[in-house]
């Protein structure tokens, strides 16, 4: 299954392309670095469809690091929750419910979301209502590593701790770099482990473009009891495609049509390697 989902993931970047180039907007960076978390999430870690997504016992999820919305658009609609083909003609277009940013309008979005530093505080309320409620659900937040210099990150994984909140887990989306550079340039976030660590959390370190590697990190965050869990997932910015890996511009940068043309090829390479890896 991991191999069919780190091919699922391929294709869904080349959905995420299609839409940025038609609408000439979104945040592909991260976007391509998040994309390997979000499918592990929705198709192996989360109990959420569209079936569930009204019970009480659904797991819970806010993207809040939501500039990268075009990869969740791409994974609801895998899911079921959304129409692919309505999202590429419509997203970011006048009137569109298909914005920039997470809109709990749309089926499958718990919580609006692109004010970074956000998610985590409301995932702790969240959390905290299911531990009051003896509910058994999980909850879940995707967090880009620059978002880590807002304060009410800091005050939301003291209360976590505090609550002893083992059905919550953070995923730290570490590609090292935000809209201005190098996270270490612009906001120093050295040592990650070190840090929640003295906060009393679980701490797990995976490679988070690594299906595999994530499997692994959720695995061991459902076993820990007494406190919450981070996985600082180690990603590539751009991954997927060589000239746009690592480069901070390609945090919000629309490709031209010669890099379009380029990107389907090298995404369409590496689907069919996946495919050969998956079939031996």
């Amino acid at each position: 299954m991991a191999d069919q989902l780190s091919v699922w993931a391929y294709e869904m970047r080349r959905d995420v392309l299609d839409m940025i180039f038609r609408a000439k907007a979104g945040h592909i960076g991260g976007d391509f670095s998040v994309m390997e978390i979000l499918t592990d999430l929705y198709f192996r870690q989360m109990n959420i469809s569209p079936e569930t997504a009204e019970s009480e016992d659904r797991d819970r999820f806010v993207l809040s690091k939501g500039h990268s919305m075009e990869s969740y658009y791409a994974v609801l609609a895998r899911k079921g929750f959304l129409d692919i083909n309505d999202v590429k003609e419509r997203f970011s277009a006048f009137h569109s419910p298909y914005i920039g940013h997470p809109n709990n309008k749309l089926p499958g979005i718990e919580m609006n979301s692109g004010s970074l530093g956000h998610g985590l505080p409301v995932c702790v309320g969240m959390a905290l209502a299911g531990k009051m409620d003896k509910k058994a659900y999980c909850v879940y937040t995707v967090m880009g590593d620059g978002e880590l210099a807002e304060g009410s990150v800091w005050e939301a994984v003291m209360s976590a701790s505090h609550y002893k909140l083992d059905n919550l887990c953070a995923v730290v989306d570490r590609n090292r770099l935000q809209i201005s550079g190098s996270t270490e340039d612009v906001m120093h976030q050295e040592d990650l482990r070190k840090r929640f660590d003295s906060f009393g959390w679980n701490v797990i370190t995976a490679e988070g473009n690594n299906i595999e590697s994530l499997d692994q990190a959720f695995e061991k965050a459902r076993e820990t009891k007494g406190k919450p869990s981070v996985i600082i997932a180690n990603t590539v910015k751009g991954c997927g495609v060589s000239f746009m890996e690592n480069k901070a511009e390609w945090h919000h940068k629309v490709p031209t049509e010669e890099e379009y043309k380029r990107a389907c090829e090298e995404l369409a390479e590496h689907i069919e390697q996946l495919k050969e890896v998956k079939s031996v």
